[in-house]
């Protein structure tokens, strides 16, 4: 029996999810983005409820969960948080962001009003606004157009 050889062409080929493995691990201002955009779309607009078509995310259900979950989704915000720091965002809204986060999760941890709390108020999209806005200003390169 003869030993397969790969093909060269097949060698370098590339397949779609390698593609967009590489597109959301770089240190790049873009594939940040991508990172951060597909995080807040998790957190705060993963699916619909149906009858009043309102989005929500994993944020709102872990907040369903006493304590853990709220403190679970508060360490999934502050990831947001660690990536605007590492695009050198200024202290100031670094510190806005970390409010956010902190109110989300101070607010949410609360029975029943928390979980009301976590339905209306989207820290994670107010800080995903953040990003866009320095990433706009600082890596004009980056912006997508937006299909609302």
């Amino acid at each position: 029996m003869v030993p397969l050889e790969p093909d060269a062409a097949m060698a370098n080929a590339t397949f779609p999810a390698q593609d967009a493995m590489r597109a959301l691990m770089g240190n790049d201002a873009a594939a940040i983005r991508r990172r951060v955009e597909a995080l807040e779309h998790v957190l705060e607009r993963a699916m619909v409820i149906p009858g009043i078509n309102r989005k929500v995310g994993l944020d709102a259900m872990l907040g369903l969960v006493p304590v853990l979950g709220d403190a679970l989704s508060g360490l999934m915000g502050l990831y947001l948080v660690w990536e605007a720091r590492n695009l050198g965002m200024s202290k100031l809204t670094i510190a806005r962001m970390l409010a956010n986060v902190g109110i989300d999760t101070a607010i949410g941890a609360v029975p029943l009003a928390g979980d009301v709390f976590d339905f209306l108020f989207r820290s994670n999209s107010k800080n995903l606004r953040l990003i866009k806005r320095h990433l706009d200003k600082h890596h004009p390169g980056t912006a997508t157009i937006d299909a609302r």
